[in-house]
């Protein structure tokens, strides 16, 4: 990727439409996996985080990253080494850089520019790389702790707010949208349990989960099921019932494991 004159990016303007929402709400969605990262490979581990963001959708497909100058302070590199990173990302056809008043790097649709037999091995390679029964209940330990530690401490309202406001959009998404709203609303509820350990292990392995869900169709009698059960868990939390509140969840994490094992396996 050509390198930019370090002014243009001051320059940079959100485009009406990219990415929705406002972007302090986008900051708030990429704290749990946009860190410093440690001396010695700082390429490598930024590149993983920034590839977890695309890996959750919390950049949507048509959505602009952040400034190269605020990603590259979050991520605790140089600006030199993140975009060798957007480099390889764009490279691999994740991202596409755009100059004028509207530039910036800016997320592609999952999978653009893949013949149909080149996605389908690539989605069998994630299938064999993964340990399924590991992630799986590595995903069920983390989100119903979350939800009885979300359901034994006050909420503020805020916290209250934002946990509603994450229900809402996975019920009115349309169904091409579902599963990034869906990831949205998951990682709002680990993060409100208050503890940024446990979020950034849940994003790591929601981003496995997601992967998998990408081998898998979309079941509106399952969409339907898993709504059902979200506006179960956020009533119990904000009901202040952590029991009620973890068994909604085990059973939230139960129906999508067995949808993939039978999918997967």
């Amino acid at each position: 990727m050509a390198e930019r004159p370090e002014h243009q990016e001051d320059q940079e303007r959100p485009e009406p439409g990219a990415g929705g929402g406002g972007e302090a709400d986008a900051r708030d969605r990429l704290a749990p996996v946009l860190r410093p990262v440690r001396a010695g490979n700082g390429f490598e581990e930024a590149l993983e985080q920034v590839l977890q963001v695309l890996r959750l959708g919390l950049v949507p497909a048509g959505g602009r990253l952040p400034a190269e100058r605020e990603l590259a302070e979050r991520l605790g590199v140089s600006r030199v080494t993140l975009r060798d990173v957007l480099k390889v990302l764009a490279e691999q056809g994740l991202v596409e850089s755009r100059r004028g008043r509207y530039g910036g790097t800016f997320v592609r649709q999952r999978g653009a520019g893949r013949q149909d037999g080149d996605a389908s091995r690539e989605l069998r390679r994630r299938v064999a790389a993964v340990d399924l029964e590991d992630v799986l209940r590595f995903r069920e330990v983390l989100e119903t702790g979350a939800a009885e530690l979300c359901a034994s401490r006050p909420l503020a309202r805020d916290g209250a707010r934002r946990l509603r406001t994450a229900l809402a959009a996975t019920g009115d998404a349309p169904l091409e949208d579902y599963r990034r709203q869906d990831t949205l609303f998951h990682l709002a509820l680990v993060e409100l349990a208050g503890s940024p350990s446990l979020a950034a292990q849940y994003a790591a392995v929601r981003a496995t989960v997601n992967d998998l869900l990408d081998c898998i169709p979309l079941l509106v009698r399952n969409l339907e099921h898993a709504q059902h059960q979200h506006a179960a868990a956020v009533e119990a939390i904000l009901d202040a019932d952590a029991e009620g509140a973890r068994a909604v969840l085990r059973e939230h994490c139960a129906g999508t494991a067995a949808l993939l094992r039978g999918f997967l396996t």
